[in-house]
């Protein structure tokens, strides 16, 4: 007998669901909005009524044993009696809505009311949908009674609808899982440290638990990671996989380790989520069936499309899943996504498992299962983490959307305006630039949530006017900060700065690990795996996990150290004495630079680049620079003008696109020359930073300031061995380095580390 698992939400959207993509206005974003009116509605019910009661079933049928589950909003029992109660929100009028208005409200509330029916031993049952209209509070209960017989003939139904497919997953599963117990490792030998790497993301798997690892280029992260869960996900210690990176380049190496292990007789569905931007088939990126053709009918012909790449495809990348979209004529982005429902292992950005805006709902607001995190570079996350929860907007913003609208819309230019007054509140000037509040200005927020419903309301009824996208755009903007306002607690503040003649209010999250601390438990195991992660205790602490079971590991080099220089030249490049080192610091990086070659040279900042490259000698050797903005063809032609004969300096920017997750290998690169410590800029917010860490006991300038700047520091040196053949060198130019912390911040398999008083010394490189 075999089992299959899934959601109610999922059964019912799968087998019931039909027509068009309609994406021009849906409001995905009343979280807290509607907690607010299930709280409500759920007390009305006094004593006998109980609330978000999990219900799980196991039905035997047709050979296929089902194990459902889903989250019933509440249930009122009084004696023999019993009601199912399902909560929803609508913007339409009451009056509108009758029994089975919207058929999939209530096949959920039948399913609901089946499992509990075989729970309680029960022949029938009250099923009752609740609409609360979120615009003027009205409230319509729609109760209809239903037998056992009625129910458990409707649910029987849905299975039949799923039993095809589900017959297929449970055939490739089996199959699945005997090939990864025979896939061997790729390799004919592991490389130093990959082994011992391999088996602690196993135990850790295992135990449900987290692991935080620093793992030097050449060990093989990637494939260290993702053959130990594939092993792990074939003995039932995991259900599925999210490989998250930050990075196109890293997603194709997930994608190339798993190719390889193909190759050794794996058989798995993988899926490699692609932006929209980049997937959509449509001439412009307009999801509804008035202006994309893969919208109309998509969800009428989606299933079938399913069915037939589930079928004949294990590798599910952007080429494929646009492929299948032409052929079934479907919404690209919305395929993938159902894709994901179905597939082992998913390869995608941080956002899709963290982003409080797209993070996937389908596999994290329902229950927690049996997932598990591999975050690759996971240095990258701690900013990109409190990018994702802080927001700002603009008081131009504001005025633009006022500028749009005409006379009939006053009552919203009304609205907007109680905003722009509010921001003008502020005695800003060119003294006073900026003001800090520990708080979110209570009146403020009633009044943008005001606004929020009223732009709603526009967009969801006057969808032809021709400023519709510019108040879209806007509205999704503002949309974003009401988001953030459902996390704003002590590690916060409130920025309002004059930027020009404008005013920008800013929600800044300033520690992220008590939001990452409950993201992290969608996941029962977490690996945190970077080339770059020191001091792991920071990590541990900004990932939220200083309390929960963790594990840390920090492997040695696997090349051999004598093959790397490095040097330290002791001048000051802090801002007071840039002016007075220009000189002296591109004389040292000419004298490094001089042999033949490729050179990368780092900098702290786009105006100290160009100082140099001013005073640089360019004789004897090619130079390209860094442009501000570059497109991706742009940096790729950069990196190719680096070739195993060339010479050539490339100026370039710390902590910028050339910093990491780009590969020279051999004599493509011969050494890097990193000006500064990379200290961020200093500013409000990094200083906010600092203090808040301050003031809990914490070392705040170094986990607002030396961390980051010292982890750009040792992903630019990284970019010198890529390989075990690979020889090259490194000279760091600042004082700082020779103290503590940044010294014992750089990475310990550097052999030794000369220090250069003349440029003299740095023969030691020839």
């Amino acid at each position: 007998m075999e089992d299959f698992k899934l959601s109610v939400r999922g059964l019912i959207e799968f087998v019931m669901r039909s027509g068009d993509i309609d994406n021009s206005f849906t409001d995905r974003g009343r979280l807290k909005e509607g907690q607010r009116i299930h709280q409500k509605l759920q007390k009305e019910y006094g004593k006998n009524y109980e609330k978000e009661v999990r219900l799980i079933n196991e039905t035997f049928h047709k050979e296929m044993l089902f194990k459902v589950e889903g989250r019933a909003d509440g249930i009122f029992r009084e004696e023999d009696h019993a009601l199912i109660d399902e909560i929803k929100t609508t913007t339409r009028p009451l009056k509108e809505l009758e029994y089975n208005t919207n058929p999939l409200h209530w096949a959920q509330a039948k399913c609901y009311g089946y499992f509990y029916c075989i729970k309680e031993e029960l022949s029938n049952i009250d099923l009752q949908l609740t609409y609360y209209n979120v615009e003027n509070s009205e409230i319509k209960r729609i109760v209809k009674n239903f037998s056992f017989f009625e129910l458990e003939e409707f649910y029987l139904n849905l299975l039949d609808l799923y039993l095809d497919f589900s017959i297929m997953i449970v055939e490739f599963r089996k199959k699945r899982d005997e090939k990864i117990k025979s896939t061997p490792f790729p390799f004919p030998i592991y490389r130093k440290g990959q082994r011992e790497l391999s088996v602690a993301v196993y135990n850790v798997i295992s135990t449900d638990s987290r692991l935080f690892v620093e793992a030097p280029t050449g060990i093989g992260k990637t494939m260290s990671t993702i053959f130990p869960s594939i092993k792990a996900l074939g003995n039932k210690k995991t259900d599925k996989i999210f490989y998250l990176t930050a990075r196109s380049t890293t997603k194709e190496e997930a994608n190339k380790a798993i190719v390889r292990l193909m190759g050794k007789g794996l058989e798995l569905k993988t899926l490699t989520i692609t932006a929209k931007e980049k997937i959509c088939l449509n001439n412009e990126i307009k999801c509804n069936p008035k202006d994309c053709p893969y919208a109309k009918g998509h969800f009428d012909r989606v299933n079938e499309a399913i069915f037939d790449i589930y079928e004949h495809e294990d590798v599910l990348n952007m080429e494929t899943i646009l492929s299948y979209a032409r052929k079934h004529k479907v919404c690209p982005m919305e395929f993938q996504l159902d894709m994901a429902n179905f597939c082992d292992l998913i390869i995608c950005d941080y956002n899709y498992c963290f982003d409080p805006a797209v993070y996937l709902k389908r596999f994290f607001d329902v229950t927690v299962e049996n997932y598990t995190f591999l975050v690759d570079e996971a240095h990258n996350l701690v900013d990109r983490a409190r990018d994702m929860y802080s927001a700002e907007f603009s008081l131009s913003s504001l005025r633009e959307i006022v500028d749009l609208f005409d006379e009939k819309h006053y009552k919203i230019v009304k609205q907007i305006e109680e905003l722009i007054k509010y921001l003008e509140s502020f005695k800003l000037d060119n003294k006073t630039t900026e003001v800090v509040e520990e708080y979110i200005n209570l009146n403020f927020l009633d009044n943008l949530e005001i606004t929020l419903r009223m732009l709603e309301k526009f967009l969801s009824k006057e969808k032809e006017v021709s400023y519709y996208d510019k108040v879209l755009e806007n509205y999704f903007i503002l949309k974003q900060f009401y988001r953030i306002t459902d996390y704003y607690a002590d590690n916060y503040k409130t920025l309002i700065r004059k930027e020009e003649d404008d005013r920008i209010i800013e929600l800044l999250c300033l520690d992220t690990s008590p939001i990452l601390k409950n993201i992290l438990k969608r996941a029962k195991s977490s690996i945190f795996f970077s080339a770059t992660l020191s001091p792991m205790s920071f990590y541990v602490d900004v990932f939220g996990c200083k309390n929960s079971n963790y594990y840390k590991l920090k492997l040695p080099s696997p090349f051999n150290p004598d093959f790397f220089k490095a040097g330290i030249v002791p001048l000051s490049t802090r801002y007071i004495d840039r002016e007075d080192n220009y000189d002296i610091i591109t004389r040292v990086l000419e004298k490094y630079a001089k042999r033949e070659g490729n050179f990368l040279l780092f900098f702290p900042s786009y105006k100290f680049m160009t100082e140099i490259y001013n005073r640089f000698d360019k004789n004897g050797k090619d130079i390209a620079v860094q442009n501000r903005v570059m497109t991706e063809e742009e940096r790729q032609d950069f990196l190719s003008l680096f070739t195993q004969k060339s010479n050539r300096v490339g100026f370039v920017v710390l902590g910028g696109v050339f910093s990491e997750g780009i590969d020279l290998a051999g004599e493509r690169l011969k050494g890097v020359g990193i000006v500064s410590v990379g200290l961020p800029g200093i500013s409000t917010q990094r200083n906010l930073i600092r203090d808040y860490y301050d003031e809990m006991g914490k070392k705040g300038f170094e986990y607002a300031y030396i961390y980051p700047g010292m982890n750009k520091i040792c992903q630019a040196a990284g970019r010198v061995i890529r390989t075990a053949q690979d020889r090259g060198d490194c000279v760091l130019i600042d004082d700082r380095f020779q103290k503590y912390p940044y010294k014992n911040l750089l990475p310990s398999h550097w052999k030794d580390i000369r220090l250069f008083r003349r440029p003299r010394d740095l023969d030691y490189f020839l």
